[in-house]
Order: C-alpha cells, then structure tokens, then sequence
C-alpha cells in the first residue's frame, strides 16, 4: 500500500459500529436532500453520535454540509428571498454565538441529552402539527426566537430546520424559494460554525479525513431518494425514519441521564 493511503488509514475513525450508523446516517442526509423524506437529515447527527460524542458528529458532517449547500445553492440561486433570507439569519448567527459560549460549559452527557430531546421534539411536531391550507405569517417575535432556536440547534447537531420551518412552513412559500432561501441560510451558518468548531477543539485531522471518506455518499443517498421514491410509499419511509428518530432520541435522552 502507497505511504499516503498507509498514513491516511491512521488518522481516520476505524470502529466498525461507526460506520455501521455514520453510513445509514450519511445516506438518510442524502435522501433528504432529493426531496423523498425531506426534513429528516436532522436525524443524521443525532444516528451517529449513538457511535461518538455528539461534537465529533456535527465536526464530521461540516464538510457534508457545506458540499450539499453549495449544489443547492447553484441550482436555486435566482430564488431566494433575500428580505426573509436577512431577517432569519441575523437571528440565526445570534443562536450560532449562543450555542458556543453554552456548549464551552456544558458536560457531554448534558450535549446528549439536549440532542436527545431536540430530536423527540421534532418528532412530535411532525406527528402532531398539520399545515394549514392558506398562508399564514406568524408575529416576527416568534420568527426571531424560531431562527435564533435554529442555530442553537444547528450549531449543536446541524438541526436547524425543525425550529425555524415552524416559522416558515405556515406561510406556504414556493418550493423553489423555500429551498432556495434555506440553502442559502444554512450555508451561511456552517461557516459561521467553523471559527467556533475550531475555537472548541471540535475539528481534528481525523474527523476531516473520516468526513472525506463519508462524503460521497452523500450523493448516493440523493440518487437512492429518487430512485426510492419511485418504488416505494412516503408512508411506509415515514413510519420507519420515526421509529429510528424515536428510538435514538430516546438513547441520546437516557444518555443524558447518566
């Protein structure tokens, strides 16, 4: 084996249960992005810190993230909505700033636990709540605690969606210019995260090198969201992503507890 490829292998993560949940977590990111069980890449994070610590997942992801945002961003660039865009992420940097001076403080079992919790949250309030059928545009008060929300939770977990769609989703924007101004928000927070991942000790060579041996399959999980969808129902992939949200939100909880 080349030198290179030998010192490579030493720096990434070779636990197989690792791999075991970082590779359904990485494809189930990856089909959330085609749009087939779309929302549930907040489920990545959370999968595969039943594996390392819930840092050491968000560090992995970042490059994921920021590969996925960029090919978004690309395709939906004429789209967005740039006074909605400015007004979500000036409250998302605030919750970016306060996840860094909280997690300085915080225990890892405590990390697991608040994780645990934001993920039986979403699970409710995806079981719980329907849409509306018309538009409707909540107070901007509840659109700035929703946003800062998000990037607490997106600085922790790279889950920001489920705080801030329960701003967003009543008001029953386009598709294109719903994606289009995410994409472009949670690209700008997860390089807003860098300096503070680094400030943290949260991004090492082996957590990069282990990200580049993730990434593609990201893009596999993209084409399977498509080609699925085609064979399979959303229900019964609902049915089974909620048990596996259910069941890890529970392990992330109890581990909280300990």
């Amino acid at each position: 084996m080349p030198s290179f490829l030998t010192d490579f292998s030493n720096i990434i993560i070779t636990d197989p249960f690792f791999y075991l949940v970082a590779i359904p977590a990485v494809l189930i990111f990856g089909i959330s992005k085609s749009g087939f069980g779309a929302g549930f890449g907040s489920l990545a994070v959370p999968l595969m810190a039943l594996a390392i610590p819930v840092s050491q997942s968000a560090a992995i992801f970042m490059p994921i993230l920021l590969a996925t945002d960029l090919l978004a961003m690309s395709a939906l660039r004429k789209t967005v909505d740039k006074p909605l865009l400015k007004f979500i992420l000036c409250w998302g940097v605030l919750g970016v700033v306060i996840g860094y001076f909280t997690f300085r403080v915080l225990d890892s079992h405590v990390v697991s636990g608040i994780l645990g919790f934001v993920t039986l949250l979403f699970l409710a309030h995806r079981l719980l709540f329907k849409q509306p059928d018309h538009p409707v545009y909540l107070p901007k008060w509840f659109g700035a605690i929703m946003s800062t929300l998000g990037g607490f939770t997106s600085f922790i977990a790279h889950s920001g969606s489920p705080p801030l769609n329960t701003y967003l989703l009543p008001m029953r924007l386009p598709p294109l210019v719903f994606s289009a101004t995410l994409s472009y928000h949670f690209f700008a927070l997860n390089m807003a995260k860098w300096i503070p991942y680094v400030a943290l000790g949260w991004l090492d060579r082996k957590g990069l090198a282990t990200a580049i041996v993730l990434l593609p399959l990201a893009p596999v999980g993209v084409w399977l969201g498509i080609n699925v969808a085609k064979r399979v129902s959303q229900q019964l992939f609902y049915h089974l992503v909620h048990t596996g949200m259910f069941l890890t939100g529970l392990k992330l909880l109890w581990d909280g507890f300990q």
